[in-house]
């Protein structure tokens, strides 16, 4: 068993019998060896910062407490203002530079000691970030940001913040300083975006250090993908569009049920798709589109639900079963995803109508029975479909077979007619009763008629098998009462309805009356007759047939007459027109009545003459002979003269090159003359010709030609062609042309593709001439044009386009000036003794010994002293020193191998970055093995103090 501190104390013992008892004290003490309650710690103090040394025991009795500073007994040690000794503690204030030293605490009692170190390290360093320079740092909006400036120096260095060369970054919305320097943005927006600047600030200086923010969009599906209902074998397509930020690089992927995708080919994933083929029942679930960015996700889900046809109803019962009721009863089939909307309920008919089954009523989906209505006489088998969003389900499997008893017939045949096929007959015709609504065996059909408005018994006939009767021997065309009950073995149907229907009709005997016609114009008639009698129409009256033909035209004795037309007006009209006539045409026209069973006689032949009209277009012109200021032309008669001809109208005008028209001439001419010269015409000049028949209601239509009168050889011809003089002394263009004759002679040029009017010149006595002053880099229209004495137009070239050049450059090749070769090697002859210097300084550093050092400072109370045994040993020289313990950390704690080669960091191995309650550097520093290189262009710096004291750990 193990003794502890709380075992001490009395014991008592007791003994006792029947005859008394008695007891007896033990006194127990524990002692116990020194054991460490808080042992001294290595403490790193900047110049006049204060600090605390603590040496606390435990043991029985109480350990008694010995300091040594550099392994000599303190009471012997050299005078230290800064040092005071209370006991168990050791007060440090106002610290010097120098006054670094080993302290060692010795506590002991008869059964032990204990023994510990701790290094007390006074150091100025200035300020040094350890965060890499540059650093980019990427949020989504709306998101932290936090900006990392971990920093050294002893004391521990100030952090500001700037944002774009700003001012200073203090504490509030939206900003946050963190205590280790890190700069917090709550809610990053886009405006914050930026180049950060952190600044570390003490006494012996500052270091600044440069980073990155870029808030971006985020993420966000802008169409989700939505629930579908997709029918066996067929395609679902899922959509899930995203916006996301343009700099991030986007993933889409898509999970079923939260797992991968089946390995099937069935599913193909397009850009913004997922597309199923063949939909199968496994294919159900939830589908995600998850879209990945490196800085964020969203994602979003839907539902495939597989729909199919129900299966049929299942297990058809009859029950309750009554004369002309039953009631059936089934179990619905699987649905297949979708409710089921309507039953349909049919029957087959086996006494009459066998494997045909016919409809006969809808319930609604949530039921499964229905109270049918039987007819008699019908040996009923029943089946039920299901109705869902996909189609009805197979049939069911048929119900057992149900009889009705036999009845008299509840109807009677439907559509009945009357009418007649012949002028002496009437036909009854109706729609026969079926098999199902006969009720009974033995099924007839009594057939009734009388004729209408005479007081005459009903004359009957029973048929059977039969859908018509044919009652011979009636008058023409007179109504009839017509009615036709159904009867059978067990009696007769219910009292029919009457109908009425009409005996036979015949052909009209009587012809229309006073026909009169009246031609309003020349291709319009006006007819107008006295309707027939009534009685002779011997039928329904239909309507009248106007027919008409063309005799003869008046001006052709010879011609045959046409075929008749026919023009057909509905019901009992008196009047029409008739359109289409040929005009100054000679015609007949007959008028009859017509019922549906054909036409009546004719009416008597009426004559009546068209009017003239205007004639139809010449059949020809044609242009027979140019010369140089006239045209002959011939043209043909109208093929359609329209009425006697009084003459013809010939029109021209002149058409120049652009299509304008010029004044237009009128010439009337005799209706027999077919030929004219035009004379007194402008020479090479284009001429548009029309001619038009007339009568005396007016011109026909005209027929055009074009003509141009011969060219006239003395004028510019029609090609020109020019050559661009180049040269920059003289900015214009040489044009040469071929020409004779005296006409006068112009170059005229403007802007291409411009409105400008064009700029004539007068170049006559020549075939060559130079434009001055035309614009460098621009494009013209040059023509030639030959004009007459009166300066009318008489001939232009073809349009030439002409490009001035450029003016050529000026410029000088400054690659090739000797001033320009003599300074670029200047400039390299700097760059190469800068390099040189650059590469001296730097060798220049290097490891600094603990011997060194201590010949700087010479500060006596330094020793070395080992630390596995707290003896003390000699100096070395040699760059193998020790770790430095107790180097002060970055403000965040920690710092990365390749953050900084100059940083008391990398020497130490504490580093938990965390203050002493007496607020000093305890804890602050780690060490690590010295690096061999300088933090940037720091190379040239002594070398840290922290390397001074390696030797001492």
């Amino acid at each position: 068993m193990e003794v502890t501190e709380a075992d001490a104390g009395n014991y008592r013992c007791t003994a006792k019998n029947n005859h008394g008892h008695t007891h007896h004290v033990i006194t127990v003490q524990v002692k116990a060896a020194p054991y460490w309650t808080s042992a001294p710690r290595n403490l790193i103090l900047a110049p006049k910062e204060s600090g605390i040394l603590t040496c606390l025991a435990g043991g029985i009795p109480k350990p008694k407490v010995a300091w040594s500073v550099n392994g000599m007994p303190i009471q012997n040690a050299p005078n230290d203002t800064s040092r005071e000794v209370r006991g168990e503690t050791i007060f440090l204030s106002d610290v010097r530079t120098g006054s670094s030293a080993v302290y060692q605490c010795n506590a002991s009692n008869e059964f032990g000691y204990l023994l510990a170190n701790a290094f007390v390290n006074v150091l100025a360093e200035p300020p040094r970030v350890l965060t890499p320079p540059n650093n980019v740092y990427q949020v989504i909006t709306n998101n932290l940001a936090l900006l990392d400036c971990a920093s050294f120096g002893s004391p521990i260095p100030t952090i500001n913040w700037f944002k774009d060369g700003q001012t200073s970054i203090l504490n509030g919305d939206p900003y946050v300083l963190h205590t280790n320097g890190s700069l917090e943005i709550h809610v990053a927006q886009p405006l914050h975006s930026g180049k950060y600047t952190c600044v570390a600030t003490n006494y012996l200086g500052s270091k600044e250090n440069h980073v990155y923010l870029e808030v971006k969009e985020p993420t966000r599906i802008l169409k989700q993908p939505e629930y579908k209902a997709v029918q066996r074998d067929r395609k679902a397509v899922f959509e899930c569009k995203v916006k996301h930020d343009p700099t991030l690089i986007p993933t889409m992927i898509w999970l079923k049920d939260g797992g991968d995708l089946p390995d099937d080919d069935r599913f193909v994933i397009g850009a913004d798709t997922l597309t199923i083929h063949d939909v199968t029942e496994t294919d159900e679930g939830q589908y995600t589109c998850i879209m990945n960015t490196t800085l964020d996700q969203d994602s979003a889900s839907a539902t495939l639900t597989v729909v199919d046809r129900p299966s049929p109803p299942i297990d058809l019962e009859l029950t309750d079963q009554l004369a002309r009721s039953v009631q059936l009863t089934w179990i619905p089939g699987d649905e297949h995803n979708s409710p089921t909307q309507k039953f349909l309920i049919q029957f087959e008919d086996s006494l009459h109508e066998r494997g045909v089954w016919v409809n006969m009523t809808e319930v609604p989906g949530t039921k499964t029975s229905a109270r049918l209505d039987l007819s008699p006489y019908v040996y009923y088998s029943f089946r039920v479909l299901a109705l869902n969003d996909v189609g009805y389900s197979d049939p069911s499997a048929s119900s057992e077979q149900y009889r009705t008893n036999p009845d008299k017939p509840e109807d009677n045949p439907s559509d009945v007619q009357g009418s007649g096929t012949d002028p002496k007959n009437l036909v009854i015709s109706w729609k026969p009763l079926t098999g199902y609504q006969s009720n009974g065996p033995d099924l007839q059909y009594v057939v009734s008629w009388r004729q209408k408005d005479l007081d005459q018994e009903w004359a009957t006939v029973t048929v059977e098998n039969a859908s018509q009767y044919v009652v011979p021997e009636t008058p023409t065309f007179v109504p009839f009462e017509i009615k036709v009950q159904a009867k059978n073995h067990f009696g007769m149907a219910p009292e029919p309805e009457v109908a009425v229907g009409y005996s036979g009709e015949d052909l009209p005997s009587a012809a229309p009356a006073s026909v009169k016609v009246e031609a309003g114009n020349d291709t319009i008639a006006e007819v107008t007759w006295e309707p027939v009698p009534m009685a002779t129409v011997h039928g329904k009256l239909q309507g009248y047939k106007v027919y008409y033909w063309r005799e003869k035209s008046l001006l052709q004795e010879d011609a045959e007459p046409e075929e008749p037309q026919v023009m057909v007006f509905s019901g009992n009209k008196t009047e029409g027109k008739v359109s289409g006539l040929h005009p100054y045409s000679l015609y007949n026209l007959q008028v009859r009545v017509f019922n549906s069973k054909g036409e009546g006689p004719e009416s008597v032949k009426k004559t009546f003459q068209t009017p003239e009209g205007v004639p139809g277009q010449p059949a020809f012109l044609n242009v027979i002979d140019q010369s140089l200021d006239s045209l002959s032309l011939e043209w043909g008669l109208p093929e359609q003269h329209n009425g006697l001809l009084t003459g013809f109208t010939l029109k021209y005008q002149p058409v120049n090159d652009t299509s304008e028209l010029g004044r237009m001439e009128e010439v009337t001419l005799p209706a027999n003359e077919t030929k004219l010269t035009l004379s007194s015409l402008k020479y090479s000049t284009r001429y548009k010709v029309y001619i038009s028949a007339n009568t005396v209601k007016g011109a026909g239509p005209n027929i055009s030609q074009e003509a141009v009168t011969i060219i006239d050889t003395a004028r510019p011809t029609a090609r020109a062609f020019g050559r661009v003089n180049s040269s920059v002394e003289q900015n214009g263009a040489v044009i040469s042309w071929e020409y004779s004759g005296p006409d006068n002679i112009y170059v005229e040029y403007n802007v291409e593709n411009s409105k400008d009017a064009w700029t004539k010149e007068f170049v006559n006595g020549t075939q060559t001439y130079l434009i001055k002053g035309l614009k460098a880099g621009t494009s013209y229209r040059v023509r030639v044009v030959a004009k007459d004495h009166s300066d009318q137009t008489l001939h232009s070239t073809d349009e030439l386009v002409i490009t001035v050049p450029a003016m050529p450059s000026q410029q000088v090749d400054i690659a090739t000036q000797g001033w320009f070769i003599g300074l670029m090697c200047a400039v390299a002859l700097l760059i190469l003794v800068l390099l040189i210097v650059c590469f001296i300084k730097r060798n220049k550093g290097g490891k600094y010994p603990v011997k060194e050092k201590e010949d700087q400072h010479q500060d006596p109370e330094i020793q070395p002293m080992k630390e596995d045994d707290g003896t003390f040993g000699e100096y070395s020289d040699t760059e193998d020193h020790k770790p430095l313990k107790g180097s002060r950390t970055p403000s965040n704690g920690t710092v990365k191998k390749d953050d900084s080669d100059d940083s008391l960091v990398d020497y130490g191995e504490g580093g938990d970055g965390q203050f002493n309650e007496d607020g000093s550097f305890i804890g602050q520093y780690s060490g690590k093995k010295e690096k061999d290189t300088a933090e940037g262009n720091e190379s040239s710096e002594a070398p840290s103090p922290v390397n001074a004291m390696n030797s001492f750990v």
